[in-house]
Protein backbone atom coordinates (compact mmCIF):
# COMPACT_ATOMS: atom_id res chain seq x y z
CA UNK A 1 0.00 0.00 0.00
CA UNK A 2 0.83 3.21 -1.05
CA UNK A 3 1.40 6.75 1.45
CA UNK A 4 -1.95 8.84 0.53
CA UNK A 5 -1.44 11.80 -1.86
CA UNK A 6 -3.22 13.84 0.74
CA UNK A 7 -3.81 13.28 4.14
CA UNK A 8 -6.51 15.20 6.38
CA UNK A 9 -6.47 14.68 10.12
CA UNK A 10 -9.79 12.34 11.21
CA UNK A 11 -12.63 14.06 12.60
CA UNK A 12 -14.26 12.63 15.98
CA UNK A 13 -18.01 13.26 16.37
CA UNK A 14 -20.29 12.49 19.01
CA UNK A 15 -23.26 9.85 17.85
CA UNK A 16 -26.05 12.74 17.87
CA UNK A 17 -28.12 13.53 14.96
CA UNK A 18 -27.98 16.82 15.93
CA UNK A 19 -24.44 17.15 14.55
CA UNK A 20 -25.13 16.19 10.92
CA UNK A 21 -25.12 20.23 10.09
CA UNK A 22 -21.34 20.11 11.56
CA UNK A 23 -20.22 17.36 10.16
CA UNK A 24 -21.55 18.57 6.22
CA UNK A 25 -19.94 21.91 7.02
CA UNK A 26 -16.75 20.46 8.27
CA UNK A 27 -16.36 18.53 5.22
CA UNK A 28 -17.52 21.58 2.92
CA UNK A 29 -14.40 23.50 4.65
CA UNK A 30 -11.74 20.57 4.78
CA UNK A 31 -12.87 20.44 0.84
CA UNK A 32 -11.92 24.20 0.26
CA UNK A 33 -11.21 25.15 -3.27
CA UNK A 34 -12.26 21.62 -5.11
CA UNK A 35 -15.58 21.40 -7.20
CA UNK A 36 -18.47 22.55 -6.14
CA UNK A 37 -20.43 19.76 -7.40
CA UNK A 38 -17.69 16.99 -6.20
CA UNK A 39 -18.23 18.40 -2.40
CA UNK A 40 -22.15 18.25 -2.73
CA UNK A 41 -21.75 14.58 -3.32
CA UNK A 42 -19.64 14.21 -0.91
CA UNK A 43 -21.63 15.99 1.78
CA UNK A 44 -24.34 14.04 0.25
CA UNK A 45 -22.98 10.43 0.80
CA UNK A 46 -21.62 11.50 4.03
CA UNK A 47 -25.02 12.60 5.05
CA UNK A 48 -26.20 8.63 4.55
CA UNK A 49 -23.09 7.13 5.86
CA UNK A 50 -23.38 9.38 9.23
CA UNK A 51 -26.86 8.89 9.34
CA UNK A 52 -26.27 5.05 9.16
CA UNK A 53 -24.08 4.61 11.48
CA UNK A 54 -26.34 6.28 14.21
CA UNK A 55 -29.73 4.31 13.64
CA UNK A 56 -27.67 0.88 13.33
CA UNK A 57 -24.63 0.89 15.87
CA UNK A 58 -24.23 1.76 19.15
CA UNK A 59 -22.67 5.24 17.97
CA UNK A 60 -26.20 6.15 18.09
CA UNK A 61 -26.08 6.06 21.57
CA UNK A 62 -24.60 8.56 24.60
CA UNK A 63 -21.58 6.61 24.60
CA UNK A 64 -20.81 6.50 20.98
CA UNK A 65 -18.87 8.39 18.39
CA UNK A 66 -18.27 8.54 14.72
CA UNK A 67 -15.04 9.34 13.15
CA UNK A 68 -14.71 10.20 9.88
CA UNK A 69 -11.42 10.33 7.07
CA UNK A 70 -10.68 11.76 4.44
CA UNK A 71 -7.58 11.27 1.99
CA UNK A 72 -6.73 11.39 -1.75
CA UNK A 73 -4.79 8.21 -2.50
CA UNK A 74 -3.37 9.33 -5.35
CA UNK A 75 -3.66 12.62 -6.96
CA UNK A 76 -7.47 11.71 -8.74
CA UNK A 77 -9.49 10.35 -6.19
CA UNK A 78 -10.53 11.26 -2.98
CA UNK A 79 -11.83 9.02 -0.33
CA UNK A 80 -13.89 8.75 2.44
CA UNK A 81 -14.55 7.02 5.13
CA UNK A 82 -16.88 6.81 8.20
CA UNK A 83 -16.48 4.36 11.17
CA UNK A 84 -18.85 3.61 14.01
CA UNK A 85 -18.22 2.29 17.39
CA UNK A 86 -19.71 -1.07 16.95
CA UNK A 87 -22.76 -2.93 18.40
CA UNK A 88 -24.91 -2.71 14.90
CA UNK A 89 -24.34 -6.46 14.34
CA UNK A 90 -25.51 -5.72 10.63
CA UNK A 91 -23.09 -5.23 7.30
CA UNK A 92 -23.88 -2.75 5.21
CA UNK A 93 -25.66 -3.51 1.73
CA UNK A 94 -27.28 -2.48 -1.09
CA UNK A 95 -30.62 -4.22 -1.08
CA UNK A 96 -31.24 -6.90 -3.48
CA UNK A 97 -34.17 -7.07 -5.58
CA UNK A 98 -37.46 -7.39 -2.73
CA UNK A 99 -41.50 -7.36 -2.51
CA UNK A 100 -42.53 -4.18 -1.87
CA UNK A 101 -43.21 -4.97 2.02
CA UNK A 102 -39.96 -5.78 2.14
CA UNK A 103 -38.75 -2.01 0.61
CA UNK A 104 -40.95 -0.26 2.82
CA UNK A 105 -39.25 -2.18 5.71
CA UNK A 106 -35.64 -1.73 4.43
CA UNK A 107 -36.62 2.47 3.86
CA UNK A 108 -33.20 3.33 5.54
CA UNK A 109 -31.13 1.24 3.47
CA UNK A 110 -31.46 2.93 0.49
CA UNK A 111 -29.20 5.55 0.95
CA UNK A 112 -26.08 3.02 -0.05
CA UNK A 113 -27.93 2.60 -3.51
CA UNK A 114 -26.98 6.35 -3.37
CA UNK A 115 -23.86 6.11 -1.98
CA UNK A 116 -22.99 3.33 -5.01
CA UNK A 117 -24.58 5.68 -7.65
CA UNK A 118 -22.36 8.96 -7.04
CA UNK A 119 -19.18 7.35 -6.17
CA UNK A 120 -16.59 5.12 -7.89
CA UNK A 121 -16.59 2.15 -5.77
CA UNK A 122 -17.79 1.79 -2.18
CA UNK A 123 -16.98 -0.70 0.47
CA UNK A 124 -16.68 -1.94 4.02
CA UNK A 125 -14.43 -3.61 6.25
CA UNK A 126 -14.78 -4.71 10.27
CA UNK A 127 -12.08 -2.33 12.61
CA UNK A 128 -10.89 -5.31 14.25
CA UNK A 129 -10.77 -9.63 13.57
CA UNK A 130 -12.72 -10.59 16.50
CA UNK A 131 -16.10 -9.46 17.82
CA UNK A 132 -18.40 -6.15 17.02
CA UNK A 133 -15.58 -2.92 17.45
CA UNK A 134 -16.33 -1.27 14.62
CA UNK A 135 -17.29 -1.17 10.97
CA UNK A 136 -15.34 1.25 8.70
CA UNK A 137 -17.64 2.05 5.80
CA UNK A 138 -15.70 3.81 2.53
CA UNK A 139 -16.62 5.84 -0.74
CA UNK A 140 -14.01 7.04 -3.40
CA UNK A 141 -14.48 9.75 -5.45
CA UNK A 142 -12.69 10.24 -8.70
CA UNK A 143 -10.89 14.04 -8.99
CA UNK A 144 -9.60 16.07 -12.34
CA UNK A 145 -6.10 16.28 -11.02
CA UNK A 146 -6.70 20.10 -12.66
CA UNK A 147 -9.06 21.06 -10.37
CA UNK A 148 -7.16 19.83 -7.28
CA UNK A 149 -6.69 23.39 -5.19
CA UNK A 150 -3.03 24.24 -5.38
CA UNK A 151 -1.12 24.01 -2.30
CA UNK A 152 -2.56 20.97 -0.37
CA UNK A 153 -0.13 19.29 1.53
CA UNK A 154 0.51 15.61 2.89
CA UNK A 155 -1.31 15.81 5.74
CA UNK A 156 -4.61 19.02 5.80
CA UNK A 157 -4.47 19.57 9.63
CA UNK A 158 -8.69 20.17 10.48
CA UNK A 159 -8.52 22.96 13.13
CA UNK A 160 -11.81 24.11 13.67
Amino acid sequence: MTTPHVFWEHRVYTGRFDELARVRADLARDLDGFDPDLVDALRLCLSELFTNTLKYTDSGTVYGEVIRTLSMPDRATLRLSVSDSGGGGCVPRVPAERTREEWDWSEGQRGLLLVENLSTAWGHLPLGPWGDLGTNVWAEFAVDPATVPPGLRPFVFTAD
